[in-house]
C-alpha cells in the first residue's frame, strides 16, 4: 500500500540503489581543515579548531558562550551537573526521546520524571507539564518538590524531537514559576529557532550533538551552550579533568570529566559549519517535496508548528495506527529504503520503569504511529 511512496522517495533521492535514512555529507573545507589540525600535531583537546568551533557554533546560535564537548550525552550530563542535580534528585523530561536523555539523568544518580508530549511537536507539552506539576508539586524554601515522592524536582529537559520546536516559551515560564532548572536537549536541532530565537537558548543551559547522524557532524561530537559566563568556565573546567591551569603541575580541585573535544573533530565540525545554512535550506526543501506527495496522498507528515523554523532533521509521518506503521516499515526497507520507527518511550524500559511520570497518552499514541524517512541533503535533487 505504500508502494508509490517507496517510488517518490526512490525519485527524490534520484534512484539511488540503497537511500538511508540520513547520511552526513562533506563537500567543503573538512579534509582541508582536518590535514591542517594534523599537521599542526595539536590533534587532541588543545588546539586552534576547538577554539574557533566554540566561536563559531555560539555565533551560530546566538548564546554568549559555547563549550566543546566529546558528544552531546556529555553535554546533557555536565549541563546537569552544572545546574546544581544531584543524587535522588528528580528531573523532568519526555518519555518520547533518545535514551542518552534519560541516561544522562542516570549519570548524576537522578531519577528521570517523565512527562507527556504534543502530538503536533513530538516534543514536551507545556499543557501537560503545568497539569502535572499543579496536581504533584510544591515550592518550599525555593525548591520545587513532589509531594508524592518527597524528592526535589530540580531540573527540566525537554527535546527538540527530530529538529522540530517545541513550545519552549512556555515550558520556560513555567520552570521559572517552579523554580526548576531548565536545560534544552537541542542534540537534533541545531539550525532550528522558535520566534527566531535558536533553540538551546531559552534556559539555563543548552545542548547540541554533532554525532555522524546529525544535520552536521564531527564525528563524534557536542556543545553545551549558555550565557551564564561563570557556568561555561565551570563546564571548560569540569570538561577538562577539573586540571587547575600551571605550566607543569598536575592538580586538581574537583571531580573532571574527560569530556572536551578533540581537535580534530572540532576541524571537521568548523568546516561543517560553514555548510549549516544551506544544509538546512536543502532539507527544508525536501520537506516540502514530501508534504505536497504527502497531501495529496492521504499521507500525514508532521511539520513546524506556527512563529517556528525546523531543521527538519528527519522527517516525520504519521500512520493510522501500528499495523500500518509495521506495513509502512516492511515495505520500504524490504525496498531500498531506510525507514525507522520512533523510539520506544523510556518508562517502558526496564530501567525506568518504576520513574514517576504524568500521563502518557500523546506519547503512547506517537510511539504506535511515527515512521522517520530518509532525510539526507540532496546534493544534486
Amino acid at each position: 500500500m505504500f508502494s508509490d511512496l517507496v517510488r517518490y522517495i526512490k525519485d527524490v533521492f534520484n534512484n539511488q540503489e540503497f537511500i538511508p535514512l540520513h547520511e552526513p555529507r562533506f563537500i567543503g573545507n573538512e579534509r582541508k581543515y582536518v590535514l591542517d589540525a594534523i599537521d599542526s600535531t595539536f590533534v587532541s583537546s588543545v588546539g586552534s579548531y576547538v577554539d574557533q568551533f566554540e566561536e563559531k557554533i555560539a555565533e551560530v546560535t546566538g548564546a554568549k558562550y559555547a563549550v566543546a564537548l566529546v558528544n552531546g550525552t556529555n553535554a546533557l550530563h555536565l549541563s546537569l551537573l552544572l545546574a546544581g542535580v544531584e543524587a535522588n534528585d528528580e528531573v523532568i523530561t519526555q518519555p518520547l526521546t533518545f535514551i542518552a536523555t534519560a541516561n544522562a539523568t542516570s549519570y548524576c544518580n537522578a531519577i528521570p520524571h517523565f512527562v507527556d508530549v504534543d502530538k503536533d511537536t513530538l516534543g514536551l507539552s507545556p499543557k501537560s507539564l503545568r497539569n502535572h506539576l499543579e496536581s504533584i508539586a510544591e515550592v518550599k524554601d525555593g525548591f520545587c518538590f513532589n509531594r508524592l515522592s518527597g524528592r526535589r524536582i530540580k531540573a527540566c529537559v525537554p527535546m527538540h524531537t527530530f529538529g522540530l520546536c517545541s513550545r519552549i516559551d512556555s515550558i520556560a515560564k513555567i520552570c521559572k514559576e517552579y523554580n526548576i532548572a531548565l536545560i534544552e536537549d537541542a542534540a537534533e536541532s541545531i539550525g532550528s529557532t522558535f520566534k527566531n530565537q535558536h533553540t538551546g537558548t531559552f534556559g539555563l543551559l543548552g545542548t547540541f550533538s554533532l554525532n555522524g547522524n546529525k544535520t552536521i557532524t564531527s564525528g563524534g561530537g557536542g556543545a553545551i551552550v549558555t550565557n551564564d559566563e561563570n557556568l561555561a568556565k565551570r563546564a571548560k573546567h569540569l570538561s577538562t579533568q577539573a586540571k587547575i591551569p600551571h605550566k607543569w603541575e598536575y592538580k586538581h580541585d574537583a571531580i573532571g570529566y574527560n569530556y572536551r573535544m578533540p581537535n580534530l573533530n572540532a576541524a571537521l565540525a568548523c568546516a561543517q559549519l560553514e555548510q549549516l545554512d544551506f544544509y538546512v535550506k536543502n532539507k527544508r526543501q525536501l520537506n516540502d517535496l514530501y508534504f505536497n506527495f504527502c497531501s495529496q496522498n492521504n499521507v500525514t507528515l508532521v511539520r513546524e508548528i506556527e512563529n517556528t523554523s525546523s531543521n527538519y532533521w528527519l522527517n516525520s509521518i504519521v500512520c493510522k495506527d501500528k499495523t500500518e506503521r509495521d506495513l509502512l516499515l516492511t515495505e520500504t526497507n524490504d525496498n531500498g529504503v531506510m525507514t525507522r520507527p520512533i523510539w520506544g518511550l523510556m518508562n517502558e524500559l526496564s530501567m525506568f520503569k518504576n520513574s514517576p511520570k504524568s500521563d502518557l497518552s500523546n506519547a503512547q499514541w506517537l510511539e504506535d504511529r511515527v515512521v522517520n524517512i530518509p532525510s539526507s541533503v540532496r546534493l544534486d535533487g
